[in-house]
Protein backbone atom coordinates (compact mmCIF):
# COMPACT_ATOMS: atom_id res chain seq x y z
CA UNK A 1 0.00 0.00 0.00
CA UNK A 2 1.54 3.36 -1.03
CA UNK A 3 -0.22 6.58 -1.27
CA UNK A 4 0.77 10.63 -0.27
CA UNK A 5 0.73 11.55 3.11
CA UNK A 6 0.75 15.19 4.63
CA UNK A 7 2.25 15.83 8.01
CA UNK A 8 1.59 18.73 9.64
CA UNK A 9 4.51 19.52 12.54
CA UNK A 10 8.23 19.25 11.57
CA UNK A 11 9.57 18.23 14.88
CA UNK A 12 10.84 15.09 15.86
CA UNK A 13 7.70 13.38 15.48
CA UNK A 14 7.12 14.40 12.46
CA UNK A 15 10.34 13.59 11.23
CA UNK A 16 10.49 10.27 12.16
CA UNK A 17 7.39 9.53 10.57
CA UNK A 18 7.97 11.08 7.01
CA UNK A 19 11.58 8.92 7.18
CA UNK A 20 9.65 5.74 7.85
CA UNK A 21 6.91 6.67 5.30
CA UNK A 22 9.05 7.59 2.67
CA UNK A 23 11.13 4.46 3.36
CA UNK A 24 7.88 2.45 2.54
CA UNK A 25 7.62 4.13 -1.04
CA UNK A 26 4.90 6.94 0.32
CA UNK A 27 5.22 10.30 -0.76
CA UNK A 28 5.65 12.46 1.87
CA UNK A 29 5.57 16.32 2.42
CA UNK A 30 5.96 17.80 5.65
CA UNK A 31 4.73 21.08 6.55
CA UNK A 32 5.92 23.40 9.72
CA UNK A 33 4.24 26.45 10.81
CA UNK A 34 7.78 28.08 12.26
CA UNK A 35 9.74 30.18 9.27
CA UNK A 36 12.84 28.63 10.09
CA UNK A 37 15.00 25.64 11.01
CA UNK A 38 14.05 24.24 14.93
CA UNK A 39 17.49 23.34 15.73
CA UNK A 40 17.92 26.30 18.20
CA UNK A 41 14.98 25.20 19.82
CA UNK A 42 15.02 22.51 22.59
CA UNK A 43 16.93 20.98 25.35
CA UNK A 44 18.28 18.08 27.03
CA UNK A 45 16.52 14.44 26.77
CA UNK A 46 17.18 11.44 27.69
CA UNK A 47 17.03 8.45 25.11
CA UNK A 48 15.40 5.20 25.38
CA UNK A 49 16.83 1.90 23.72
CA UNK A 50 13.76 1.58 21.53
CA UNK A 51 14.08 4.86 20.34
CA UNK A 52 18.02 3.93 19.78
CA UNK A 53 16.44 0.99 17.59
CA UNK A 54 14.12 3.35 15.76
CA UNK A 55 17.23 6.14 15.00
CA UNK A 56 19.19 3.14 13.72
CA UNK A 57 16.21 1.63 11.15
CA UNK A 58 16.54 4.80 9.57
CA UNK A 59 20.58 4.43 9.47
CA UNK A 60 21.04 6.91 12.31
CA UNK A 61 23.67 6.20 15.55
CA UNK A 62 23.73 8.55 18.78
CA UNK A 63 27.74 7.92 18.91
CA UNK A 64 29.76 9.94 21.66
CA UNK A 65 29.03 13.09 19.47
CA UNK A 66 25.51 12.92 19.68
CA UNK A 67 25.09 11.12 23.61
CA UNK A 68 26.61 10.90 26.66
CA UNK A 69 26.15 8.20 28.82
CA UNK A 70 25.35 8.87 32.55
CA UNK A 71 26.70 5.56 34.57
CA UNK A 72 24.98 6.52 37.75
CA UNK A 73 22.60 8.99 39.87
CA UNK A 74 23.28 11.22 42.60
CA UNK A 75 20.74 12.82 45.03
CA UNK A 76 22.58 15.51 47.48
CA UNK A 77 20.81 17.39 49.89
CA UNK A 78 20.64 21.64 50.05
CA UNK A 79 24.22 21.56 51.35
CA UNK A 80 25.55 18.77 48.49
CA UNK A 81 26.04 16.34 50.87
CA UNK A 82 24.79 12.70 49.37
CA UNK A 83 21.65 10.95 50.04
CA UNK A 84 21.27 8.78 47.38
CA UNK A 85 22.91 7.11 44.77
CA UNK A 86 21.79 4.31 42.08
CA UNK A 87 24.00 2.86 39.06
CA UNK A 88 22.15 3.81 35.61
CA UNK A 89 24.09 3.42 32.30
CA UNK A 90 20.76 5.62 30.36
CA UNK A 91 22.63 8.21 27.13
CA UNK A 92 21.31 11.63 27.78
CA UNK A 93 21.44 14.00 24.58
CA UNK A 94 20.08 17.25 23.78
CA UNK A 95 16.81 17.43 21.05
CA UNK A 96 18.74 19.21 18.10
CA UNK A 97 20.96 16.52 18.15
CA UNK A 98 17.98 13.97 17.35
CA UNK A 99 16.52 16.89 14.76
CA UNK A 100 19.75 17.51 12.60
CA UNK A 101 19.85 14.02 11.51
CA UNK A 102 16.44 13.54 10.94
CA UNK A 103 16.04 16.86 9.33
CA UNK A 104 18.98 15.88 7.12
CA UNK A 105 17.59 12.78 6.15
CA UNK A 106 14.06 14.05 4.72
CA UNK A 107 14.08 15.50 1.55
CA UNK A 108 14.95 19.46 1.87
CA UNK A 109 12.30 20.20 -1.36
CA UNK A 110 9.10 18.65 0.81
CA UNK A 111 9.87 19.74 3.92
CA UNK A 112 8.00 23.24 3.60
CA UNK A 113 8.97 26.27 6.78
CA UNK A 114 5.96 29.33 7.50
CA UNK A 115 2.76 26.81 6.64
CA UNK A 116 0.79 27.19 9.35
CA UNK A 117 -1.87 24.36 9.15
CA UNK A 118 -5.24 26.30 8.90
CA UNK A 119 -8.21 23.49 8.49
CA UNK A 120 -8.72 19.72 6.90
CA UNK A 121 -11.48 18.43 4.40
CA UNK A 122 -11.82 14.52 3.87
CA UNK A 123 -13.88 12.72 1.03
CA UNK A 124 -13.98 8.64 0.64
CA UNK A 125 -11.17 9.77 -1.49
CA UNK A 126 -8.61 11.57 -0.02
CA UNK A 127 -7.94 14.19 2.35
CA UNK A 128 -7.28 18.24 1.83
CA UNK A 129 -4.70 20.39 4.15
CA UNK A 130 -5.00 24.20 4.07
CA UNK A 131 -2.76 26.25 5.55
CA UNK A 132 -2.85 30.38 6.99
CA UNK A 133 -1.32 31.42 3.60
CA UNK A 134 -3.83 30.31 1.46
CA UNK A 135 -2.25 27.28 -0.03
CA UNK A 136 -3.88 23.83 0.10
CA UNK A 137 -2.62 20.34 -0.23
CA UNK A 138 -4.07 17.01 -1.53
CA UNK A 139 -3.34 13.79 0.07
CA UNK A 140 -4.83 9.63 1.23
CA UNK A 141 -3.32 10.28 4.59
CA UNK A 142 -2.78 13.55 7.09
CA UNK A 143 -0.80 13.06 9.84
CA UNK A 144 -1.46 15.40 13.04
CA UNK A 145 2.05 15.50 14.78
CA UNK A 146 1.74 19.58 15.82
CA UNK A 147 2.84 19.26 19.30
CA UNK A 148 0.92 20.19 22.75
CA UNK A 149 -1.20 23.33 21.19
CA UNK A 150 -2.45 20.47 17.96
CA UNK A 151 -4.45 22.65 15.51
CA UNK A 152 -5.18 19.26 14.19
CA UNK A 153 -6.65 17.68 17.36
CA UNK A 154 -8.91 20.66 17.82
CA UNK A 155 -10.26 20.15 13.85
CA UNK A 156 -10.76 16.32 14.60
CA UNK A 157 -11.95 15.74 17.62
CA UNK A 158 -14.09 18.39 18.93
CA UNK A 159 -17.20 17.59 16.80
CA UNK A 160 -16.68 13.80 18.42
CA UNK A 161 -15.57 14.90 21.67
CA UNK A 162 -15.56 18.36 22.97
CA UNK A 163 -13.50 20.03 25.51
CA UNK A 164 -10.31 18.44 24.05
CA UNK A 165 -7.99 21.50 25.86
CA UNK A 166 -4.38 20.99 27.42
CA UNK A 167 -4.87 19.90 31.54
CA UNK A 168 -2.25 22.44 33.55
CA UNK A 169 -0.97 20.00 36.34
CA UNK A 170 0.05 22.47 38.78
CA UNK A 171 3.56 23.37 38.22
CA UNK A 172 6.32 24.29 35.65
CA UNK A 173 9.35 23.02 34.45
CA UNK A 174 12.33 25.52 34.68
CA UNK A 175 15.23 24.53 32.40
CA UNK A 176 18.45 25.37 30.31
CA UNK A 177 21.21 24.28 28.59
CA UNK A 178 24.66 25.94 30.04
CA UNK A 179 27.30 25.64 27.84
CA UNK A 180 30.27 23.84 30.58
CA UNK A 181 32.74 26.44 29.65
CA UNK A 182 30.45 29.25 31.02
CA UNK A 183 30.55 27.17 34.46
CA UNK A 184 33.28 28.17 37.21
CA UNK A 185 36.26 25.79 37.61
CA UNK A 186 35.02 24.66 41.35
CA UNK A 187 31.21 23.97 39.91
CA UNK A 188 32.53 21.90 36.96
CA UNK A 189 35.13 19.81 38.89
CA UNK A 190 32.13 19.06 41.34
CA UNK A 191 29.33 18.24 38.66
CA UNK A 192 32.07 16.14 37.16
CA UNK A 193 29.84 13.66 35.00
CA UNK A 194 27.68 13.07 37.48
CA UNK A 195 23.46 13.01 36.91
CA UNK A 196 22.51 15.60 39.77
CA UNK A 197 18.87 15.63 41.79
CA UNK A 198 18.03 18.09 44.22
CA UNK A 199 13.97 17.32 45.89
CA UNK A 200 13.10 20.33 48.02
CA UNK A 201 9.72 20.01 49.32
CA UNK A 202 7.31 19.81 46.77
CA UNK A 203 9.77 20.10 43.87
CA UNK A 204 12.43 18.48 41.80
CA UNK A 205 15.76 19.76 40.27
CA UNK A 206 17.67 17.69 37.91
CA UNK A 207 20.40 18.04 35.66
CA UNK A 208 22.79 16.26 33.66
CA UNK A 209 25.29 16.64 30.53
CA UNK A 210 24.40 16.53 27.24
CA UNK A 211 26.67 16.76 23.97
CA UNK A 212 26.95 20.78 22.97
CA UNK A 213 24.06 21.96 20.98
CA UNK A 214 26.31 24.24 18.83
CA UNK A 215 28.16 22.19 15.89
CA UNK A 216 30.68 24.47 15.45
CA UNK A 217 32.30 24.11 18.98
CA UNK A 218 31.85 20.41 18.58
CA UNK A 219 33.85 21.01 15.28
CA UNK A 220 36.39 23.51 17.45
CA UNK A 221 36.51 21.12 20.34
CA UNK A 222 37.00 17.34 20.80
CA UNK A 223 34.06 16.31 23.45
CA UNK A 224 32.57 19.98 23.96
CA UNK A 225 29.83 19.26 26.43
CA UNK A 226 26.58 21.39 28.13
CA UNK A 227 24.92 20.94 30.76
CA UNK A 228 20.85 20.51 31.24
CA UNK A 229 19.07 21.52 34.08
CA UNK A 230 15.29 20.90 34.76
CA UNK A 231 13.52 22.37 37.93
CA UNK A 232 10.01 21.76 38.37
CA UNK A 233 8.26 23.69 40.58
CA UNK A 234 4.87 24.05 42.10
CA UNK A 235 2.84 26.97 40.93
CA UNK A 236 -0.54 27.92 41.10
CA UNK A 237 -2.72 28.88 37.79
CA UNK A 238 -3.07 32.50 39.02
CA UNK A 239 1.11 32.43 39.87
CA UNK A 240 1.28 30.94 36.09
CA UNK A 241 -0.62 34.12 34.54
CA UNK A 242 1.84 36.25 36.43
CA UNK A 243 4.93 34.37 35.27
CA UNK A 244 3.15 34.60 31.56
CA UNK A 245 3.26 38.42 31.46
CA UNK A 246 6.40 40.65 29.97
CA UNK A 247 6.83 43.50 31.43
CA UNK A 248 4.34 45.46 29.54
CA UNK A 249 1.88 43.80 31.09
CA UNK A 250 1.25 42.07 27.87
CA UNK A 251 -0.40 38.49 29.29
CA UNK A 252 0.76 35.32 26.86
CA UNK A 253 -2.26 32.86 27.33
CA UNK A 254 -0.33 30.16 25.58
CA UNK A 255 3.02 30.69 26.77
CA UNK A 256 5.59 33.59 26.91
CA UNK A 257 8.35 33.38 24.39
CA UNK A 258 11.51 33.08 26.63
CA UNK A 259 12.87 36.30 25.68
CA UNK A 260 10.17 38.41 27.20
CA UNK A 261 10.48 36.48 30.83
CA UNK A 262 10.88 39.94 33.09
CA UNK A 263 14.07 39.95 34.92
CA UNK A 264 12.44 40.22 38.43
CA UNK A 265 11.57 36.22 37.40
CA UNK A 266 14.67 35.67 36.13
CA UNK A 267 16.45 37.25 39.14
CA UNK A 268 13.64 35.30 41.94
CA UNK A 269 14.43 32.10 40.28
CA UNK A 270 18.37 32.74 41.19
CA UNK A 271 17.63 33.62 44.59
CA UNK A 272 15.42 31.08 44.80
CA UNK A 273 17.91 28.55 43.84
CA UNK A 274 20.84 29.27 46.30
CA UNK A 275 18.19 29.31 49.00
CA UNK A 276 16.94 25.67 48.06
CA UNK A 277 19.73 23.73 45.93
CA UNK A 278 23.12 22.33 46.66
CA UNK A 279 25.38 25.21 45.91
CA UNK A 280 27.26 23.87 42.50
CA UNK A 281 23.86 22.95 40.98
CA UNK A 282 22.35 26.94 42.27
CA UNK A 283 25.35 27.98 40.10
CA UNK A 284 24.84 26.38 37.02
CA UNK A 285 20.72 28.28 37.59
CA UNK A 286 23.22 31.11 38.64
CA UNK A 287 24.63 31.04 35.23
CA UNK A 288 22.10 30.58 32.86
CA UNK A 289 19.24 32.17 30.93
CA UNK A 290 15.86 30.14 32.56
CA UNK A 291 12.81 29.50 30.91
CA UNK A 292 10.03 28.01 32.07
CA UNK A 293 7.33 25.62 30.05
CA UNK A 294 4.44 24.71 31.75
CA UNK A 295 3.06 20.95 32.55
CA UNK A 296 0.30 20.01 31.09
CA UNK A 297 -1.77 16.21 30.38
CA UNK A 298 -3.21 15.57 26.97
CA UNK A 299 -5.08 12.40 26.48
CA UNK A 300 -6.77 11.76 23.37
CA UNK A 301 -10.03 9.76 23.30
CA UNK A 302 -8.80 8.42 19.91
CA UNK A 303 -6.34 9.38 17.46
CA UNK A 304 -7.85 8.34 14.42
CA UNK A 305 -11.07 9.53 11.81
CA UNK A 306 -10.99 8.69 8.74
CA UNK A 307 -8.18 9.76 6.43
CA UNK A 308 -6.46 11.91 9.90
CA UNK A 309 -4.17 10.37 12.60
CA UNK A 310 -2.96 11.75 15.66
CA UNK A 311 0.88 11.52 16.54
CA UNK A 312 3.27 12.43 19.35
CA UNK A 313 2.54 15.35 21.59
CA UNK A 314 -0.72 16.14 19.54
CA UNK A 315 -2.20 12.73 20.51
CA UNK A 316 -0.94 12.18 24.21
CA UNK A 317 1.25 14.62 26.50
CA UNK A 318 2.37 12.69 29.77
CA UNK A 319 4.67 14.51 32.31
CA UNK A 320 8.15 14.91 31.45
CA UNK A 321 8.91 12.51 34.64
CA UNK A 322 8.11 9.55 32.55
CA UNK A 323 11.17 10.46 30.18
CA UNK A 324 9.93 9.31 26.88
CA UNK A 325 8.14 12.02 24.66
CA UNK A 326 10.46 11.86 21.97
CA UNK A 327 10.69 7.91 22.14
CA UNK A 328 6.85 7.57 22.38
CA UNK A 329 7.08 9.72 18.92
CA UNK A 330 9.32 7.73 17.47
CA UNK A 331 7.27 4.86 18.36
CA UNK A 332 3.65 6.24 17.30
CA UNK A 333 5.76 6.57 13.80
CA UNK A 334 6.87 3.18 14.04
CA UNK A 335 3.94 1.63 14.74
CA UNK A 336 1.89 3.67 12.14
CA UNK A 337 4.72 3.00 9.46
CA UNK A 338 4.26 -1.02 10.55
CA UNK A 339 0.47 -1.11 10.35
CA UNK A 340 0.47 0.72 6.79
CA UNK A 341 2.97 -1.92 5.43
CA UNK A 342 1.08 -5.21 7.14
CA UNK A 343 -2.47 -4.43 6.92
CA UNK A 344 -3.99 -5.04 3.25
CA UNK A 345 -5.79 -1.16 3.27
CA UNK A 346 -5.36 1.88 5.37
CA UNK A 347 -8.44 2.07 7.31
CA UNK A 348 -7.73 -1.48 8.44
CA UNK A 349 -4.11 0.54 9.23
CA UNK A 350 -4.95 2.97 11.03
CA UNK A 351 -7.50 1.61 12.99
CA UNK A 352 -4.47 -0.78 14.56
CA UNK A 353 -2.66 1.97 14.55
CA UNK A 354 -5.40 3.44 17.04
CA UNK A 355 -5.44 0.24 19.49
CA UNK A 356 -2.24 0.25 20.12
CA UNK A 357 -0.67 3.53 20.62
CA UNK A 358 -3.75 4.73 22.42
CA UNK A 359 -3.71 2.42 25.09
CA UNK A 360 0.09 3.21 25.37
CA UNK A 361 -0.29 6.80 25.62
CA UNK A 362 -3.16 6.53 28.35
CA UNK A 363 -1.04 4.22 30.31
CA UNK A 364 1.78 7.27 29.62
CA UNK A 365 -0.42 9.82 30.79
CA UNK A 366 -1.44 7.83 34.21
CA UNK A 367 2.09 7.11 34.95
CA UNK A 368 3.82 10.96 34.62
CA UNK A 369 -0.17 11.97 36.79
CA UNK A 370 1.38 9.62 39.83
CA UNK A 371 4.84 10.36 39.43
CA UNK A 372 4.54 13.82 39.28
CA UNK A 373 1.37 14.46 42.12
CA UNK A 374 3.81 15.03 45.07
CA UNK A 375 4.76 18.43 43.04
CA UNK A 376 1.10 19.15 42.01
CA UNK A 377 -0.31 18.08 45.46
CA UNK A 378 2.37 21.38 46.59
CA UNK A 379 -0.21 24.01 44.42
CA UNK A 380 -3.39 21.84 44.99
CA UNK A 381 -3.45 21.42 48.87
CA UNK A 382 -6.29 19.04 49.97
CA UNK A 383 -6.89 16.01 51.98
CA UNK A 384 -7.13 13.26 49.31
CA UNK A 385 -3.78 12.95 48.11
CA UNK A 386 -1.94 9.34 49.51
CA UNK A 387 0.80 8.61 51.36
CA UNK A 388 1.72 6.64 47.84
CA UNK A 389 1.17 10.46 45.58
CA UNK A 390 3.48 11.96 48.26
CA UNK A 391 6.21 9.73 48.52
CA UNK A 392 9.38 12.21 47.77
CA UNK A 393 11.97 9.77 49.39
CA UNK A 394 15.15 9.79 46.83
CA UNK A 395 15.12 6.46 46.46
CA UNK A 396 11.65 6.18 44.92
CA UNK A 397 12.36 8.96 42.58
CA UNK A 398 15.92 8.19 41.66
CA UNK A 399 14.37 4.86 40.40
CA UNK A 400 11.01 6.22 39.40
CA UNK A 401 11.85 8.98 37.00
CA UNK A 402 12.65 7.91 33.43
CA UNK A 403 12.86 4.59 33.91
CA UNK A 404 13.95 2.37 30.91
CA UNK A 405 11.03 1.43 28.89
CA UNK A 406 11.63 -2.39 29.86
CA UNK A 407 11.28 -2.05 33.35
CA UNK A 408 7.90 0.08 33.44
CA UNK A 409 5.58 -3.16 33.89
CA UNK A 410 2.61 -0.70 32.58
CA UNK A 411 3.71 0.11 29.85
CA UNK A 412 5.13 -3.53 28.83
CA UNK A 413 2.99 -3.40 25.34
CA UNK A 414 3.69 -4.66 21.53
CA UNK A 415 5.69 -1.31 20.20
Amino acid sequence: MRGRALIIGGSLGGLFAGNLLADLGWEVDIYEKVADDLAARGAGIGTHTEMLAVLAKLGIRIDERLGIVAEERVCVDRDGRELYRLPWGHTMSAWANVYRPLKDRFPRERYHFGKGFSSLTQTATGITARFDDGTEAQGDLLIGADGLRSAVRSQLLPAHFPGMEPAYAGYVAWRSIVEEDALPAATRDWLATGYWFVLPPGEMMLCYQVPAKDPARVVTKMRARDWNYVWYRPITERQLADLNTDATGRHYAGGIPPPLIRPDVSATIKRDAHALLAPHIASLVECSQPFFQAIFDIESPRLAVDRAVLLGDAAFVARPHVGMGVTKGALDALCLANSISQCANLEAALSRYDRLRGEFGRRCVARGRRLGSYIEARSRPGPNWTTEQLDQRPEHVLHEVAAALSEISELALDV
